[in-house]
């Protein structure tokens, strides 16, 4: 089964939703809070060596998530369609991707973040070259990791730091000179569960 297929299979199969309070089961969160709905976009190229999943370094000037590896994707606008229009856009002004270079697979459960979004993972592969244009005021940086390496399980590790005068745990799935953690790491990890199963 070639990489699109797996992601494809993966895709099928059943999960919970996510959050960025999941590794920390005594965080009580308030009933009635409200959402952002936001889109992502987990792009996969098709690379002869097996598939290579796009990555952006956050801008550090940026209000949410400054510094951290990130899908290109963010919130859903009053123009977009749905969560999907909106990380193909989003995908477009950050990082260059046209959405017509995107084939969109299927999209994963959604994950609550710690700054209130509900976002949507979604699932796109692209199948040709394309010149990446960074997009200065938000990403620093673009750059690719094999999708192997970030849909093992074995590559993941749960750490934790003191945040808001408690400890926090979370998912990381470091690769060479890039701490992938947070949001991206607990999406990561379960698309990586899906891999496992099929």
């Amino acid at each position: 089964m070639n990489d699109r297929d797996r992601l494809s299979a993966a895709l099928e199969l059943s999960s919970r939703s996510s959050s960025d309070f999941d590794l920390n089961p005594d965080v009580v969160l308030p009933a009635g809070r409200k959402l952002r709905p936001a889109g992502v976009l987990v792009p996969v190229l098709n690379h002869p060596q097996g598939a290579r999943m796009l990555l952006t370094k956050r801008s550090s000037k940026l209000k949410h998530h400054p510094g951290q590896i990130a899908f290109p994707g963010g919130k859903q606008d009053d123009t977009d369609a749905d969560v999907v229009a909106a990380a193909l856009r989003e995908a477009n002004e950050e990082v260059g991707l046209p959405a017509s270079q995107v084939t969109v697979l299927g999209t994963l459960p959604t994950h609550e973040t710690v700054t209130g979004f509900l976002m949507t993972p979604v699932i796109g592969w692209i199948d040709t070259p394309f010149q990446t244009c960074p997009e200065p005021g938000e990403v620093a940086e673009v750059f690719h990791v094999p999708l192997a390496h970030v849909t093992d399980v074995r590559e993941f590790l749960i750490q934790s730091r003191r945040w808001r005068g408690t400890r926090r745990h979370y998912y990381t799935v470091p690769f060479g000179p890039y701490y992938i953690w947070g949001a991206t790491a607990r999406i990561l990890r379960g698309l990586a569960d899906r891999m496992e199963a099929i």
